[in-house]
């Protein structure tokens, strides 16, 4: 029997750590992603038929292209939350989630450094 009281016990231990972090986290760029996912489906349907430039004219306005960088950002990080507890949930060798987990979040920020790159080109005119 232990003379801990439960709060002593929960209190900066146990095996949640950061869980409710990153619950918060999912949660949040989940809620990010409905209207930012609506606004690019909606935008891109409009330009059904479009040539290049007016693509490159939509996508450099500025207010667009923060629109754009908030939606790069928001599903990167919610691809990256969510890979992270597939790895940890169903990965259990320790060395091999290890690498699985350096591997992924290289190539997630990867790929969101390359549509932020672009994105940027469209806004800046380069």
């Amino acid at each position: 029997m232990s003379m801990r009281t439960p709060l002593n016990r929960a209190r900066g231990s146990g095996s949640t750590k950061d869980g409710t972090g990153h619950w918060w986290a999912q949660r949040l760029t989940g809620v990010a992603l409905v209207p930012l996912t609506l606004w690019f489906v909606f935008s891109v349907l409009s330009l059904a038929g479009a040539d290049y430039a007016a693509f490159k004219a939509w996508a450099g306005d500025y207010g667009r292209a923060v629109l754009l960088i908030l939606l790069i950002i928001a599903i990167f990080h919610h691809a990256q939350l969510g890979l992270q507890v597939v790895i940890e949930d169903y990965v259990h060798k320790e060395a091999t989630k290890v690498v699985m987990m350096v591997v992924m979040k290289f190539a997630v920020y990867l790929c969101a450094a390359g549509c932020l790159v672009a994105v940027l080109k469209f806004a800046l005119g380069s």
